[in-house]
């Protein structure tokens, strides 16, 4: 995978596949907000918008991906850090995502499937049951 070209681009450059589309289009959100406030916003101002614009497209069905689609996304995650706050430490990228309570999305899947689970086994429905 290669890098975006541009300004503002952090989300790597996908190659062409069965689901190369959809991929692109998750990713599009965060570029345009990107290419929109840039270096002009605050970090918590551009986290936001992320937090609040992107990340439920980006999440969206994510339980069905591989963990390797998953870690994949934690890569996206991490990289827009390291372009956010001009640093290829890792150190630094996981200080600022727990400062900002800035959840992975692998961290995020876990989370939904340990509240899923306890209900779904709950359920009364009869074809719950069953599955």
């Amino acid at each position: 995978m290669g890098e975006g070209s541009g300004s503002g681009k952090v989300i790597p450059n996908l190659h062409p596949g069965p689901d190369h589309h959809h991929r692109r289009q998750r990713y599009w959100a965060a570029n345009a907000i990107l290419g929109k406030v840039g270096g002009r916003a605050p970090e918590h101002v551009i986290l936001e918008l992320i937090r609040s614009k992107c990340l439920p497209a980006l999440l969206y069905g994510l339980e069905a991906l591989r963990k390797s689609d998953i870690s994949s996304l934690d890569f996206v995650v991490n990289r827009f850090f390291m372009k956010l706050f001009q640093t290829n430490n890792i150190d630094i990228v996981n200080y600022c995502r727990a400062q900002f309570e800035f959840d992975l999305p692998s961290t995020v899947v876990e989370k939904h499937s340990k509240k899923f689970v306890p209900k779904y086994r709950s359920c009364k429905n009869v074809i719950c049951k069953f599955a």
